[in-house]
């Protein structure tokens, strides 16, 4: 873990522009303090009206001194900015924060939480007696990252899964493995090469033994890890042969040795200062594929915030050094100003557009596949909402289809606007493709569809051939969702259907017929299950499993719906490294099933209940 890159003399300016930010905060009355992890989604509730209007986008002058924006505060640790906070303290008014709300601060600007060196493996009990040599990847039974293979079907081949739908079952608890320090567990496992990859929210990649849960090695990020790992060869890195390629939340992208988790490189990806990187990226053709999200959606509200100058963007990086190849933004016009709100904060525009999805990969075409999240400024622009495909090569627009126009939508908005706010003139309905990665499949009468999920409820399939042309259209809503959406994380398929966990009371899944859009069936509400199925779906030949909002793990028939397997994971558990672990709700990732295995973490704080364990589940 490194400090940071910023010179020594702007711990000096960091302590004055805090300093400055507290004697307002004391003159507004301060917020009281949050709960003692809020995770790194959402900035604590005070500080972006008392710390960003110094620390924002591009920073400010205090007192004559340049105060360091929002951008170089990320590269300190969480330590480092704690400890000058409390020099900070000494300044007059300086004690209008708690020593929780100093944290608080300290956890968000870091993307990381404090005392991170608690991750290190080199403190567990449970090492591996030795580190063979990794087989090749590409061979033998292996999920690699989000969508076990680059056209995001989510399905596991019988081969592959050495798991039956009679088998499913007779499903144990192999062993447990508790993350130190961590309070969420949505880094989806990779698992090549008989070991488990994944990352924590506490900033630390793990690779352990499949069978045992036996740990090999950890590597220190910089920041907290959301995205799903992926395996991959990679070339001039001395005698390193494979690389694990990650994200941290900060938009950090790495490259370390597979065999030893050495870092091989690392690259800052996001454009602007609020991005956000989520669910993963994609590795393909020496090329790594990663699309970006931004913190505007959440901080946007806030009377003091210049909303909003994000936009999404695809960016794709050498796989080999790490070096930017090209940056698309799905939204083509710059931002520009707006107009002032009541407070007189410039407002920008247009924004919006996030990905939060991992790209999908046509080899065929050549094409990268994003779906984009809503507007944040209205009016909203071309590029939200929307299915979009790319050249592989250049990054140019090939063709997209915009689902939901006018869908301008940030949190803590009211319905409409109140005037002189930042919130747009008419709200939501926050019906994008952010979060549900595409699938692509090819149809027996041989037309390639690429087939989407929206927060809306609509499942849709475009025609590859005809540039993206709708080829059929299934409403899964039986009444309007809310923001929270019904298709959430995205479904999978076996080449038949398309499951699809649904974001509502009963922890249904609904089935639809690839070939016209059809439903199939849908589950019945089931009886004391609380929330929803926000999480990604899984399948393997027979099975789809589910993940719902309360911590139940289900194995369904894909024949009828069938509850085949059943396992409640909101509860402490006994860890194969001695450290205390509890499960808690499933919110993004799904499982993933591989060689009679299936390797799931649970704990998700946006869905209902943290967690901090990696569970592994096998036959007798």
């Amino acid at each position: 873990m490194k400090p940071g890159i910023l010179k020594l003399a702007v711990g000096s300016l960091l302590i004055s522009a805090f300093s400055f930010s507290l004697m307002h905060a004391q003159q507004r009355g301060a917020a009281p303090a949050g709960p003692p992890r809020l995770g790194f989604r959402v900035a604590p509730p005070t500080y972006q009206l008392n710390c960003g209007t110094c620390h924002g986008t591009q920073g400010s002058t205090v007192d004559g001194k340049k105060a360091p924006s929002i951008a170089e505060l990320q590269e300190y640790s969480p330590e480092r900015v704690y400890e000058l906070l409390n020099k900070a303290t000494a300044a007059p008014h300086a004690g209008t924060y708690s020593d929780l709300q100093k944290r608080q601060f300290a956890e968000f600007l870091s993307g990381r939480p404090m005392n991170s060196a608690a991750g290190d493996s080199k403190t567990m009990t449970n090492k591996c007696s030795s580190n063979p040599t990794m087989a090749n990847p590409a061979n033998g039974p292996s999920w690699n990252g989000w969508g076990a293979g680059v056209q995001n079907a989510r399905f596991q081949t019988a081969a592959n899964a050495g798991l039956t739908a009679a088998q499913v079952p007779n499903l144990k608890l192999k062993w447990a493995f508790g993350v130190p320090n961590a309070t969420e567990m949505y880094s989806q496992p990779t698992v090549v090469s008989g070991r488990v990859f994944f990352g924590s929210d506490a900033a630390w990649l793990y690779a352990l033994d499949a069978k045992t849960g036996c740990i090999y090695w950890s590597f220190g990020a910089d920041a907290g890890i959301r995205a799903t790992p992926v395996i991959a060869p990679i070339r001039g890195q001395g005698s390193t042969q494979y690389a694990v390629y990650f994200s941290d939340v900060l938009t950090r992208v790495y490259a370390v040795d597979a065999q030893t988790g050495k870092l091989l490189w690392k690259t800052k990806a996001g454009d602007h200062p609020r991005a956000k990187s989520s669910n993963g990226l994609t590795v393909y053709d020496g090329k790594v594929f990663i699309g970006m999200s931004s913190m505007e959606t959440t901080t946007g509200s806030t009377a003091t915030y210049e909303c909003c100058s994000f936009r999404g963007h695809l960016v794709a990086l050498n796989a080999n050094t790490g070096a930017k190849l090209w940056r698309t933004f799905v939204i083509a016009e710059e931002p520009k100003p707006r107009g002032k709100n009541a407070q007189g904060v410039t407002l920008y525009g247009p924004a919006g557009g996030a990905i939060w999805n991992v790209p999908t990969i046509d080899a065929k075409r050549k094409r990268v596949y994003v779906g984009t999240g809503n507007a944040y400024t209205s009016p909203a622009a071309e590029g939200t909402d929307s299915v979009i495909a790319f050249d592989m090569d250049s990054g140019k627009i090939v063709w997209q289809h915009q689902e939901v126009k006018g869908d301008a939508f940030i949190n803590n908005c009211a319905a409409t606007s109140r005037g002189g706010d930042n919130c747009p003139d008419t709200l939501g309905p926050d019906w994008d493709f952010g979060g549900s990665a595409l699938i692509l499949h090819t149809l027996p009468d041989g037309r390639d569809i690429l087939v989407a999920g929206s927060k809306g409820g609509l499942s849709m399939a475009f025609d590859l051939d005809k540039n993206g042309a709708v080829v059929w259209k299934t409403n899964l809503a039986e009444r309007p969702p809310g923001a929270a959406g019904l298709i959430v994380f995205g479904g999978s398929s076996d080449g038949q259907s398309v499951y699809y966990g649904l974001n509502h009371a009963g922890a249904m899944v609904a089935a639809v017929n690839l070939n016209d859009g059809s439903r199939k069936w849908t589950t019945a509400p089931i009886a004391g299950a609380r929330g929803g199925n926000p999480a990604a779906t899984t399948a393997i030949p027979g099975v789809v499993f589910s993940h719902s909002a309360d911590g139940t793990l289900r194995g369904l028939s894909t024949t009828d719906g069938k509850v085949l397997f059943e396992f409640a994971t909101a509860k402490e558990f006994q860890t194969v490294n001695e450290v205390p672990a509890r499960g808690g709700a499933f919110g993004q990732s799904g499982s993933t099933v591989v060689g009679g295995m299936l390797f799931i973490g649970s704990g998700y704080n946006g869905q209902g209940t943290g967690g901090n364990v990696l569970l592994a589940f096998g036959l007798e």
